[in-house]
Parts: C-alpha cells; structure tokens; sequence
C-alpha cells in the first residue's frame, strides 16, 4: 500500500516501511523547502534522484545534485530547499527506534515557502 502526501511545498510517497526503517520519494517545488526539524529518535539519508537541492545541516549548507547524497545524523538541526527552477526529487531513507510524526520537532523559519 503506497501512502501518498501532498503538504504545500511538494509531494511525499511512502515507498517501503518495515522495522525500523522507511523509504520515502520526497518532491519539493521549484522555490519550496521543507520546514526546519531535527528527530531524536531517527537518522535521514538522501539521495537526490534530479533537481538541485540546498542542504542545511546544523548551519551548515551544501549543493547537491542528480546522484549526489548526504547523511542527517539523529538530533541535527536540517532542512532542504529546491533552489532550482525544475522538481527537485529525491529519495530519503529513515533509520531509527521511532518514525512517527511525533518525533518531527520542527523550528520557526525566517521565511515561508
């Protein structure tokens, strides 16, 4: 059972789920970003699919590109944002003890999408 998601800034399809993991193909609009969060019980890899996505990693920011991936420790301030003009798309896979949406502290942003 696919189980899709369709927030403002994009789309979310749940791939796989099973024991603690779950496999999810994220689309953010051109101009769009994910709110800040950080989850103390699961850890995120990306892997971006096509599309430009900017990275911010407690502060920290990086590009990443078609083929290019990157690791969201547990408890790491992170958010991603479509800086391009096409979908950016892209795989995340969740690890950890607890995947519920309980576990999503989200931050105020300065801006909104």
């Amino acid at each position: 059972m696919t189980e899709i998601r369709t927030p403002p800034w994009g789309k979310v399809t749940i791939l796989e789920e099973g024991d603690r993991y779950r496999i999810n193909r994220i689309e953010i609009k051109p101009g769009h970003h994910i709110s800040t969060q950080m989850h103390y019980h699961r850890s995120e890899h990306w892997v971006v699919v096509s599309g430009t996505a900017k990275v911010i990693c407690n502060d920290q920011e990086k590009i990443l590109t078609a083929r290019q991936s990157t690791y969201v420790p547990m408890n790491t301030r992170h958010r991603v944002e479509n800086p391009g003009v096409i979908d950016l798309v892209m795989i995340e896979i969740q690890n950890g003890e607890f995947l519920g949406d309980e576990d999503i502290i989200r931050f105020e942003d300065r801006d909104s999408a």
